[in-house]
């Protein structure tokens, strides 16, 4: 891991975030001495906690009509 100033990041920013995506390499920024940001490569993989559900449930019945009709309706009032 690279550890690099804010000023010098400011200076060469696009070169520097060409290098960690080629490299792979992170590179923490820092601000008088302590880390004020990370700059990581991204990846194009999602996280397993995306789309775990998908497929797993299924709709039963009509989604478009009243849950109750007009004469069931009228009893509750």
């Amino acid at each position: 891991m690279k550890r690099m100033a804010a000023g010098a990041f400011k200076a060469r920013c696009l070169a520097i975030m060409d290098e960690v995506q080629a490299k792979h390499e992170t590179v923490v920024i820092t601000k008088r001495g302590k880390a004020v940001a990370k700059l990581v490569p991204a990846s194009d993989h999602t996280a397993d906690i995306y789309h775990f559900l998908a497929g797993k449930g299924a709709i039963a019945g009509d989604l478009v009509s009243p849950a109750l009709s007009r004469e069931e309706w009228g009893d509750l009032k």
